[in-house]
């Protein structure tokens, strides 16, 4: 066999045990070979796997791992036995063999989750030095495999190989390989049971799914260290929020953010921004944010304004502000080479610009023309650059900052060349090492200046490249897709993979970057953006126009109706983003999170949920009126028609042009809010919240803190929690609430879908109260307390009490 750079491999491998180390949470085991292996037990359900070629382990070191993780306080209890060493948790059983380090982790029934087949092993690099480091694992029968980020595949990975290196893909197909994001974690499901494989490496790396061999998975990197954490599910759900907070949450985003955006490369001058805001409130169409692509800068140099384009920037963002709108403007990483450009002077004098490996600046032609590029592997470079935030953010009042070209992305070659350095905080190294991690450390040091100057406010940044860990940071789009329907398959599919992946605020161009949609395929797609947690239209704005209202009727009015939709849906929105930052819950799960159990859930991939409540499936075909779609266990209501379906098989679902299918689960409680112009437009929006009957108990939450600033760290929050339930005859809602947060309205105004008999009394804590049945939809509406304990509903007459 031949290695990457075709040259015969001559690989090697661990030896014979020979020595043996252990602490309270991890063992070491030391080979004749000088080849050794720590395990360390991060928790009852991970565990870390280090390995080393040369009987020393390197320096504990990850841009990945959330900083502020709590150790778990784990001990771990190591048996030898004759031919392996046996290592267990409250949860894990793992094995090494004596001979080549060979690992096995079980649960504790004894049932296979993980096993090495060849292991860990590895080559040298013949052209650059340092090891190709490789581990291999037998894939199980009947395994799936999700994950590794923004892949632009099919769900399952299984007979797939893909690599990440961050690459800028313009106009990129399904299959495209590698992509802007550098995410090296996957999920195994087999036997009903999921576990996760996170490869912390930061050089080029690869992953293989049986498409060389049918029966072995593996993964491999071109430098760097053998170091991966095992975690342990059983559910994939549960997978997913531990590699979450193993990697870090994010905060909680202001409301606004989680509204409508408005973007095109680009909207320039002044006169066009303004038209462009005009535009949504004369036609009623609610929208947040307004965008600036690379033309409101002065000569595309960053941090600056062009003085013909936008004369009076801060004067133009506070006539947006007054009417609703936040102003997010674009940085790249690439600084002008200009010695009267003083970024580019700050630079060069306190040597924060990249160099090549002889030593001079490395120089690379973007937007600007030549430019040098930060080093942001620095913690000084990273402070220089959230420093240089300050007139955007404090002095103008931009609200928002979007990381583009991070990759890094470069003219005519593509990135940087190998041989440029980077610091990598202490641990110094070419390209090869930190060409991953570029995007996501400018991206760092983009958030922490956005926070520091948009205090007492929240923080909204974007990135289009990073690596693990990255949603720390910003949220992220799918890059520059193209307006075809195939694209819109694409963004359904990137975006539910992305959620999985730890990155849940994500998002795909609405409509195609590049080429111009009609108008059927533009509504097709905010349908299904309407659900992303990024909700924003982007286009290059070199093919026509892309507002909402570009394509005239009755597209228009649609358009309106579902960014409307997005508004109402916003104290859901946000409630599933609270339950992602405090549990590391994913936004968006495919259907195979929802039903392990059922192996027809493996396969699906156009369904997904949004939070808890609700299953959609898009569109995602020119000129039809329905389409078959799986829904999964349970009963579902139809969002449009309340009609009750059963669950665990396919149904046909009626979708003209004016409905998404979109079902909500019987038993839940959907907060919505009243429709508005932008967040805040309604100082406190009354919550109406929509119960749909089921005979099961079924428990809602809906999470509240005004929706900007940090009160809700200091407990000013309220957590609502709904368990509705139906008994001998009485359809119960019940409401704990914690948080020291007080409610901005007095009353919730409720709306019950489906009950099954007509209503002879309603009691609110006990009193009865009064309620009214709508007559050709049987919905009963009432409003109760918002700070009621018991909702419950007695049937045997029928109408007005």
């Amino acid at each position: 066999m031949v290695n990457d750079l075709g040259a015969k491999r001559e690989e090697y491998f661990a030896g014979t045990i020979r020595h043996v180390e252990t602490t309270e949470n991890s063992a070491v085991f030391m080979c004749d070979n000088r080849v050794g292996l720590k395990v360390e037990a991060i928790s009852n359900h991970i565990l870390r796997f280090k390995y080393t070629t040369d009987g020393k382990f390197s320096r504990d070191f990850s841009y990945a791992l959330n900083p502020d993780r709590q150790p778990a306080g784990v001990k771990l209890k190591v048996k030898a036995l004759p031919d392996h060493f046996r290592i267990t948790t409250k949860d894990l059983i793992c094995t090494v063999s004596n001979q080549g380090l060979t690992t096995r982790i079980l649960d504790k029934s004894g049932t296979v989750l993980n096993e090495d087949e060849k292991g860990f092993h590895w080559e040298e690099h013949k052209k650059y030095g340092g090891d190709i480091v490789k581990m291999s694992k037998v894939i199980q029968p009947n395994e799936f495999f999700y994950g590794l980020g923004d892949k632009p595949d099919n769900m399952n990975l299984r007979d797939k190989r893909f690599q990440n290196w961050g690459s800028d893909t313009y106009g990129y197909k399904k299959g495209t390989d590698p992509l802007y994001k550098n995410i090296n974690f996957f999920m195994g499901l087999h036997r009903k049971q999921a576990y996760g494989i996170f490869f912390d490496n930061t050089f080029r790396t690869s992953f293989d799914f049986g498409k060389e061999r049918s029966t072995v998975s593996s993964f491999w990197a071109q430098g760097g260290t053998m170091e991966y954490y095992f975690i342990y599910g059983p559910s994939l759900t549960q997978v997913v929020e531990k590699y979450t907070t193993l990697t870090g949450p994010p905060e909680l985003p202001p409301l606004w953010a989680l509204g409508y955006h408005q973007c095109k490369w680009s909207y320039y001058p002044e006169s066009v921004v303004k038209n462009l805001a005009k535009g949504f409130r004369d036609r009623k169409i609610p929208c947040d944010a307004l965008y600036l692509d690379i033309d409101y800068m002065d000569g595309f140099r960053c941090f600056t304004w062009s003085p013909t384009h936008f004369p009076d920037p801060k004067r133009l963002v506070q006539e947006l502000k007054e009417d609703g709108f936040k102003m997010v403007v674009i940085i790249d990483p690439g600084i002008k080479v200009d010695h009267e450009y003083p970024v580019y002077q700050e630079g060069v004098e306190n040597d924060y610009f990249c160099r090549r490996a002889d030593g001079p600046l490395y120089k690379g032609t973007v937007w600007p023309g030549l430019c040098h590029f930060p080093d942001f592997t620095r913690e000084e470079v990273r402070t220089w650059w959230a420093g240089l935030f300050k007139g955007l953010i404090a002095e103008t009042g931009v609200k928002g900052v979007w990381n583009d070209m991070n990759e890094p992305a470069v003219f005519e070659i593509g990135t940087f060349p190998n041989d440029v350095r980077h610091d990598f905080d202490g641990e110094p190294g070419s390209h090869r090492k930190a060409h991953n991690i570029y995007g996501m450390q400018m991206a760092r040091a983009t958030y922490h200046g956005v926070k520091q100057f948009s205090y007492p406010d929240r923080p909204f940044t974007i990135t289009r490249s990073g690596y693990a860990g990255v949603q720390r940071y910003a949220s992220a789009w799918t890059g520059d897709n193209i307006a075809s329907w195939d694209h819109l398959w694409l963004a359904n599919i990137q975006c539910q993979r992305l959620s999985i992946s730890g990155m849940s605020f994500v998002g795909s161009d609405i409509g195609g970057f590049i080429e111009t949609p009609d108008g059927e395929l533009y509504i097709r797609w905010l349908q299904l953006g309407i659900f992303h947690p990024f909700c924003r239209t982007h286009s290059s704005g070199d093919h026509g126009d892309q507002e909402p209202w570009s394509f005239g009727e009755p597209y228009t009015s649609l358009a309106r109706k579902f960014i409307e939709l997005r508004y109402q849906l916003l104290p859901y929105l946000y409630t599933t983003f609270w339950q992602y930052t405090s549990r590391g819950t994913p936004m968006l799960r495919p259907l195979a999170l929802l039903d392990q159990n059922d192996p027809e859930c493996y396969h699906r991939m156009a369904e997904f949920s949004l939070g808890d409540n609700l299953v959609v499936c898009p569109i995602t075909q020119p000129g039809v009126e329905g389409r078959i779609m799986y829904l999964p266990q349970g009963h579902w209501y139809n969002f449009w028609t309340d009609e009750l379906a059963l669950g665990k098989r396919e149904i046909w679902v009626d979708a003209p042009l004016t409905k998404v299918p979109m079902f909500v689960k019987a038993g839940a409680v959907l907060p919505l809010y009243p429709v508005q112009q932008y967040v805040g437009e309604l100082a406190v929006p009354e919550v109406t919240l929509h119960v749909y009957y089921s005979q099961q108990t079924c428990v809602s939450e809906l999470y509240e803190d005004g929706g900007e600033g940090y009160g809700y760290a200091e407990g000013n929050f309220l957590n609502k929690t709904f368990q509705t339930s139906a008994e001998n005859g009485v359809f119960t809602v019940a409401q704990e609430r914690t948080g020291a947060g007080t409610d901005g309205y007095q009353n919730y105004n409720v709306i019950i879908h489906g009950l099954p008999a007509p209503t002879s009394s309603v009691l609110v804590d006990g009193q009865e109260i009064e309620w009214e049945v709508t007559a050709d939809t049987n919905l009963l509406s009432l409003k109760v307390p918002s700070d009621f304990k018991t909702l419950q509903l007695q049937g045997t007459a029928t109408g007005k009490k």
